[in-house]
């Protein structure tokens, strides 16, 4: 009770209307741009609604996805990580080019790769801690190592810009089938990269919401001086986070491998922008400390339904990057609004 006479109410316990916590949802202007891009190639393109349509739009999205889920917690984080794109590729190349050099067991060289890959990540994190220089910086230096050393190894060993066959060696068709196999659902085919993709943005979600790293996440990308005052451990976050993207660039390489069988040195340059694209698109900001895992897949999903929708509609291709900025733009627009309103009715 105030000196007035009027009841104090403690702003913890005050209910929450289900508007404003729609409007906090930092997915909300996503969603509405996916629903908008769905209905728009939906009426653009007869073929669009088909069920194989459908699922090509998917598999679009999923490569993307499995890293945007990963990209959108480390940019939560506050960072970057320009290496992600190559960094794929670099997974790929390990498995292949260990197991054929040592005509080991196929899961030899994935289980090679997996380490490597996040030696790779810790390695970025553990040096944007070390030196405080911007992840702009470090990772930059990452993804042009890794450029020259995926394309110098592979030819150093190889003789070629591409790797050997290993279709032919004992535990190729089993990793096949958990990396790059094909589920058929209703007489429609679906990869199984659908399924990483959801299952990485559930357990992405939990830990953001449910788990104490989920918090120290968003601290950290808030105000990591203010993190590091109340004990949040600033350096093993980042490194966990930079080893989080650095399992999804694997998960993604191993399906690159054993989809083509063989991996080109020179794939992967640029897709750590569309990465960045799709986690911003579903409502991360640049400055850290805002967004959400399922956003980053409702990102991706536009990414997918663009990107396949142009084809549909018989399109020029060459527009599709046009679309891409556009998209960023206005999502990025849409964020911005949807955020000052939810801080409005506060």
């Amino acid at each position: 009770m105030s000196a007035t006479g009027a009841t104090v109410s403690d702003e913890r316990i005050l209910r929450t209307s289900p508007l404003r916590k729609l409007l906090g949802r930092p997915e909300l202007g996503s969603v509405v741009g996916a629903v908008a891009v769905f209905v728009f190639f939906a009426l653009a393109a007869d073929s669009f609604l088909h069920g194989s349509s459908l699922s090509t739009v998917l598999y679009a999205s999923s490569t993307i996805g499995i890293m945007a889920v990963p990209v959108a917690l480390l940019m939560i984080g506050g960072e970057f990580d320009l290496s992600a794109g190559v960094m794929v590729t670099s997974s790929a190349l390990l498995s292949s080019m260990f197991s054929y050099q040592m005509t080991a067991n196929v899961w030899v060289g994935v289980g090679v790769s997996l380490l490597v890959t996040l030696a790779l990540g810790a390695f970025n994190g553990f040096m944007l801690s070390r030196t405080k220089l911007p992840s702009f910086i470090i990772t930059l230096g990452t993804y042009l190592m890794l450029i020259g050393m995926n394309l110098g190894f592979t030819k150093l060993i190889d003789g070629t810009v591409s790797t050997k066959t290993i279709a032919d060696m004992e535990g190729f068709a089993s990793a096949k089938d958990v990396f790059a196999s094909t589920i058929t659902v209703g007489g429609v085919g679906f990869k199984v990269t659908i399924l990483w993709w959801l299952a990485l943005v559930a357990v992405a979600s939990w830990i953001l919401l449910r788990t104490r790293a989920g918090n120290w996440i968003f601290a950290v990308g808030g105000n990591q001086d203010a993190a590091r005052a109340v004990g949040v451990p600033v350096t093993k976050t980042r490194i966990g986070l930079y080893m989080g993207v650095a399992f999804g660039a694997w998960i993604s390489g191993q399906h690159l491998l054993f989809s083509y069988d063989v991996v080109q040195s020179g794939e992967g340059v640029g897709n750590e922008l569309i990465y960045i694209i799709a986690a911003v698109i579903g409502g991360c900001l640049i400055t850290g400390g805002y967004g959400s895992a399922v956003g980053s897949a409702v990102g991706a999903l536009i990414f997918g339904m663009t990107s396949k929708g142009i084809v549909f509609a018989e399109w020029n291709p060459d527009w599709f990057k046009f679309f891409l900025g556009a998209m960023l733009l206005l999502a990025t627009l849409l964020n911005a609004w949807v955020r000052k309103r939810a801080e409005a009715t506060k």
